[in-house]
């Protein structure tokens, strides 16, 4: 905990009365959280995860710059003066943290998660490559479906036909995609909406940005979002990019198989095998073109 005295400190230098500083109701994993009053929220660096405030230090000015909806940076600080971690001080975005739809044809958020496309559309091709933001390189999902299989995770035969996924999309996606700048945790525990309208409000946390194919990007939603997501993205659906998803969100799913259980995260893809049911929830529930034929 952040001692009363440098918090105090702090919300003095931003003209804001120490009492009306305190922790935020929710905390981050990376970071400690308080708000400032009703206009500022300071961001401190959990112990491990000061190189992640560092690159959000780089990344959210950029994001600004390019039209992204995401609280501007008021001041970033390496030093331990205060807390003995980097800190940053943000604006203070206004909102509710959106639900999900139960499918492609609910209405629910519908405008949201078209917004959020035209936001990380903005995003790929708005910012440039940025020093401090690592390259992400994705890995071939077929190695780790033997392994699974060699461990007893699963059957040959089922590992058999996963594997005939994998190359049924791989035709469909390019073999070497242009790589973007991806937020990297585009899930709505991320997200601020309007309470009244249901339109997005704020992107947060930009922790885990990279420098990746921008397809990865949509991993971090269920697939019963995605057609709505990529209608803002895109304007409209295309194969190629639905590949591009599933393929992802495939791997994914397999890579959590062999995972411990989690009986306390409330993330849509916590548990292990929340992944592949909601491949499955999507893929039999009717999707929309052009879904249906990469089934």
């Amino acid at each position: 905990m952040a001692s009363s005295e440098a918090l105090a400190a702090l919300a003095r230098r931003y003209r804001v009365d120490p009492r009306a500083v305190a922790a935020a109701p929710f905390q981050g994993v990376a970071n400690r959280v308080y708000l400032l009053g009703d206009h500022l929220v300071l961001r401190i660096a959990r112990p491990g995860s000061a190189d992640d405030l560092r690159k959000e230090a780089s990344v959210i000015p950029a994001a600004v710059r390019a039209g992204v909806l995401t609280p501007a940076m008021v001041a970033f600080d390496d030093g331990d003066e205060l807390f003995g971690s980097p800190y940053m001080v943000v604006r203070r975005a206004n909102g509710i943290a959106p639900g999900l739809p139960d499918g492609p044809d609910d209405e629910r958020w519908r405008t949201l998660y078209r917004e959020l496309g035209g936001q990380l559309a903005a995003l790929h091709e708005g910012v440039p490559a940025l020093p401090e933001v690592p390259a992400d390189t994705a890995s071939d999902p077929r190695p780790d479906v033997a392994a699974l299989a060699e461990a007893g995770y699963l059957s040959a035969d089922v590992a058999a036909w996963v594997v005939g996924w994998f190359d049924r999309l791989e035709p469909r996606i390019p073999a070497t995609p242009r790589a973007r700048l991806i937020h990297g945790d585009a899930s709505p525990t991320n997200l601020l909406a309007d309470p009244e309208s249901g339109r997005l409000t704020a992107i947060l946390d930009w922790g885990d940005a990279a420098w990746a194919d921008p397809a990865v990007e949509f991993a971090k939603l269920p697939l019963r979002a995605l057609p709505t997501v990529l209608e803002g993205y895109l304007g409209g659906q295309d194969e190629s990019w639905a590949a591009r998803v599933l393929w992802h969100h495939l791997h994914w799913a397999i890579g959590r198989l062999a995972t411990p259980p989690d009986r306390q995260g409330g993330h849509w893809s916590a548990q292990p095998g929340n992944r592949l049911l909601e491949v499955m929830r999507f893929l039999l529930a009717d999707p929309p073109p052009p879904w249906p034929a990469l089934r």
